[in-house]
């Protein structure tokens, strides 16, 4: 086998959360009937912080708008709970590690959610080699590692 199929096999820690920031708009849109214009993923340790641009459904903002914020973010909490078992599965899906809690919670008012999610282990992912950082820091235009990072 090449060392560079070994090497590319394993996705770096940026991939894996384009991955998760991709799904979980198509999951949204798919489930909800609504496209969040962007969703935000970042790892450290075990945790996934989530951040969703536009996330509140226009059923929900119609409400807010008709001053019935109460029955809003009623909704919108229904919502994030029926919603939270299938994010919970893809997540543990596309990282391979189990979910332990997914912390959650929207404003109305600024149509974001956010989300921490805490996972029982450290995700794998695969750190760039030494040799492709070095070879960016001088100046070199190897795209391809570009890309993977």
């Amino acid at each position: 086998m090449d060392i560079r199929d070994m090497t590319t096999s394993t996705p770096t820690r940026g991939q894996v959360e384009r991955t998760l920031s991709q799904r979980i708009q198509g999951f949204y849109r798919e489930q909800l009937g609504h496209q969040p214009s962007k969703v935000t993923c970042q790892l450290n340790e075990r945790n996934l912080v989530i951040v969703i641009e536009d996330s509140i459904t226009p059923p929900e903002q119609l409400l807010a708008q008709q001053g019935h914020q109460e029955l809003a973010e009623q909704v919108r909490s229904d919502l994030d709970d029926a919603i939270q078992p299938q994010l919970k599965e893809m997540v543990e899906e596309i990282l391979n590690v189990e979910v332990v809690e997914v912390l959650s919670d929207a404003k109305l008012e600024t149509g974001r959610t956010g989300m921490i999610v805490i996972l029982s282990d450290l995700p794998s992912f695969r750190v760039p080699s030494a040799a492709a950082k070095m070879r960016r820091r001088e100046g070199g235009n190897n795209r391809h590692e570009e890309e993977s990072n």
